[in-house]
Order: structure tokens, then sequence, then C-alpha cells
């Protein structure tokens, strides 16, 4: 049995991983980096990129179908399904590529294969062969798509996410089930390929939403596009001539009884951490084993065992691994000496479109921490004009600002070219602005921030009245 002895063990090599290593070794300590998978980040094998590169497909082929609507007429659209699946892999061993370089440069001796368990709170067990001494410990093991193993049980066909971008062809039909970011990207980007998709709900949720007015509206634009079916449940999954017969149940009690293709769940993602040991880590956990931990230092309790990435279970973007990794592996150097560090104010970004984006403080945690203290203000984009000149007007933002200071505080929307306007306001709430500082800004003409504009106005001028002249939030319960 191999004995290793290090200040920092980093359990985990992705993104939040290969961070919180960087900022342990800048610190001058002894860190080793523990991984059992493949290296290459979530993002770059199975997540941001590849997805975007089919994604972009899609939109070439919308493009190409739709530009009648300009005057413009093209030959009669053909999709190569192989063609289109062959870049996308080839790209995503690009970007992988430039993971695997910045993992190769990493000294050796820093690196240990295998998968970890704890052992006590300082001793960890990799594999069967080496048992690690670690003074500090940062859990950055990632998270992994839900299949329900009820579903699994149709055969290989039931698939999440990740399967997608092994195909080397297009499939016939997909049935999605969830309308969370990937459910829609995934969806859509099918639909526009040519592929028959539908796209289940348990729920009435769309994506990240949580604005009542934008979320409606988000339903009824996707809708004109989309085989959409909210408050449906799954009944069964089974095996059946080759394809799947997926059976579900809307809101009314009508089944209904389909074959698919493929059966993609996508009804979210789930923290690796139940393989860990931590029974052992002398650490307090949440009723679903996650460790509780800090968010500003991400420290587990008082103990020298820190957390980062998707294993936080906060927010499972690549930006936000990022951070916290660089926290995780600053206080994993210096503790006891462990400091706040930089938390950047959400920024979620869903590539539909129309792109949905959603930042700073939502409707609904502004109507519990603000509840009778926040204005809205608001913008259709369905006569806005650049919009309109694009044939994009499609979609509403929704701007909120705090009476008495007039400060910024967040925005929901779904509408063209919000992964821009989410920065433009997302840098504006980190910023401490106010709407009427924000209003002093350039806006050009004619730009689809114009809008911006407009919503910002209309703040603005809610603001300027009593605060007991708004309703309440009767709106803001949890829903699904």
């Amino acid at each position: 049995m191999n004995e290793l002895h290090c200040d920092v063990a980093v359990i985990g090599a992705g993104s939040a991983g290969l961070t919180a290593y960087r900022a342990a070794h800048a610190a001058g300590k002894r860190v080793l980096l523990i991984e059992g998978g493949p290296y290459g980040t979530t993002c770059a094998r199975v997540g941001c990129m590849p997805s975007k590169l089919l994604i972009a497909a899609a939109e070439a082929a919308h493009v190409a179908s739709t530009a009648d609507g300009f005057g413009v007429h093209a030959s009669p659209v053909r999709i190569d399904g192989e063609a289109v699946m062959a870049r996308m892999r080839s790209e995503r061993d690009r970007f992988v590529g430039f993971v695997l370089e910045g993992v190769d440069d990493i000294p050796a001796g820093d690196k240990l294969r295998g998968y970890a368990r704890f052992t006590a709170p300082d001793r960890l067990m990799v594999g069967d062969h080496t048992v690690v001494h670690a003074s500090r410990i940062v859990i950055a093991t990632g998270s992994s798509p839900i299949v329900p193993e009820e579903w699994r049980k149709a055969g290989p066909n039931v698939i999440s996410s990740d399967a997608v971008f092994d195909w080397t062809n297009l499939p016939e039909s997909v049935a999605v089930i969830g309308t969370g970011v990937i459910g829609l990207e995934l969806g859509q980007a099918l639909h526009r390929l040519g592929v028959r998709v539908a796209i289940v709900a348990r729920g009435s949720s769309v994506a990240q939403l949580g604005d009542p007015e934008v979320l409606a509206n988000a339903r009824g634009v996707l809708a004109e596009e989309l085989d959409l079916r909210f408050q449906t449940q799954v009944v069964s999954i089974v095996a059946d001539s080759g394809q799947l017969a997926l059976t579900t149940r809307d809101g009314e009690g009508k089944e209904r009884r389909e074959h698919f293709q493929y059966v993609l769940s996508a009804i979210g993602r789930e923290p690796n951490v139940h393989a860990l040991g931590l029974e052992n880590a002398g650490i307090e956990r949440d009723r679903r084993g996650v460790p509780l931990y800090d968010p500003h230092t991400m420290q587990c309790g008082t103990s020298a065992i820190f957390i980062a990435g998707d294993a936080s279970d906060e927010l499972p973007l690549l930006g936000e691994a990022a951070d916290q990794g660089r926290i995780a592996g600053h206080n994993a150097a210096h503790f006891p000496d462990v400091q706040p560090g930089l938390r950047r104010i959400p920024l979620t970004i869903a590539f539909t479109e129309p792109n949905i984006a959603t930042l700073g403080a939502g409707y609904k945690a502004l109507c519990s921490s603000h509840k009778g203290g926040f204005a809205v203000g608001q913008v259709s984009f369905a006569n806005q004009g650049r919009s309109r000149v694009m044939r994009q007007n499609r979609g509403m933002l929704r701007v909120y600002g705090e009476y008495g200071s007039g400060r910024f505080l967040g925005a929901e929307m779904i509408g063209p070219r919000g992964e821009h306007i989410g920065h433009l306001l997302s840098w504006a709430v980190q910023a401490g602005l106010t709407v009427k500082a924000m209003l002093d800004m350039p806006f050009y003409h004619p730009v689809v921030e114009e809008g911006v504009r407009t919503a910002l106005r209309d703040l603005d001028q809610q603001l300027a009245k009593p605060p007991g002249s708004r309703p309440d939030c009767p709106d803001c319960t949890p829903g699904d």
C-alpha cells in the first residue's frame, strides 16, 4: 500500500478542482490532484461547448429555412446529420484537448489516478492502492445527470444529455423530459435539425424563470415552435419493437402513448458526493447527504474540508465552479485563516432562441427579501425597432429596482440578444448602479439594447410612485 502526504488534496479535476489546485499551488503548498474518471471538464466534454456546437448548427438550419421572410429564397434546406455530429464531435474534442494540455502541464507528482473516499477527516483512500494524508481537503467531484432507475430499465436508448454528444448521426425522434435549460436547449436544437421532438414537463417551469409574467410569455413564445407539454407526468417507458413506448398523463388525467427512438432525461443533476465516505469526514450534511458549507468561504463547518463546483449543489455553471474553486483552494492553502472570497452577481443564460436570461436578484427572491420594497419595469420586444428589423421580435424583459435608494436589483427576460443584455445588466447590478445612473449611459440607435432603456424608463417611473401603490407579491409562492 502506498502512502502520500500533502498539504492540500483536491478530489476531482474538473473546472472547480483545477482552479482549486492552481490557487493552492500558487500559495506555495504541496497539492495533490486526485481524479478517478477521464480528464477534461464537464463543460468541455458534455456540457457548455458541445451543446453550443449543436445549437449553432440548428441556428444555421433555422436561418436558412426562414429566410423567405426577408424575401430571400434559398434552395430546400438539407440537413446532413452525420456531418452535423462529426463537426460537433471534432470541435468538442478540440476544446477538451485544450483542457488536457493544461492537465499535462501539472507535474506528474501532483496527480493521482483513482476514486477517493474519506477514511478520516484528514485521510483518503484512493482506489485500493494509496492512502493520502492531507492537512486540508477540497471536494470538487462534480455532478451527474439524473436518470431514474425505473426509466433505465427500458434499455440503452433512455439517455442523459451526456450521450447525445456521442451520436454519429441525428435520430428520427426524441422525447425530452424536462423544461430546464438543458432540456430546452437540446430539444429546440434537435427540432430545428429535423428531429421529431416532444418536450414533456411535470410542472410549468421554463428554464430558470421565476417572474410569472416573463414565465407566461416564455411558455407562449416557445410553444409557437415546439411541442411543449406542461403539467404532464411520465407514466411508463418500455422497449417496444426497437423503439421506446412512452406513456404520459396530462393535467386532466388523459393518457397518451407514443413511440420515440430515444427518451432524453433532462430533469436535473445530482452532486457526486455519495461515494466519498462522508460519514468518516466529520462534517455536517443536509438531508440529501450534501455537505453544509459557507458559500462565501466554501468551508464545511469549521473543518479543514472545503467544497467547490457542482458538488456543492449550488449553481451548476462554469463561472460559479471556477469562482468556488478559487475560493476553496485559497482558503485550504491558508487554513485556519479562512476569508470570504469574491462571489459574483448570479447570471444564468439559456441559449434557446429567444435567449432566456436571469441575473441579480430574481422576482421570487425579491418577494421574500424586498416585499413591498421593489418596483418593476418592463418592455415587450414585439415592436422594438431592431428586433423587428431582424424578425426576432418576441419576448419581454422585466427589470427590478429598490424603492428609496433607486438601486438596480436584477432582471428576468426572454428575448433577442439575451446573452449580451444579461451581461450588461449583471455588470450594472454588481457595480451597484442606480436606475437613474443606468439611464445616463449611452444607447446607440438602432440596437436591441434600446429595449433595455425602455424598461429602465418604465422602472424609473414606477420607483417615483409611493411603494404602497404597488401590489404585493401574490404570485411569489414557490411553484414547479
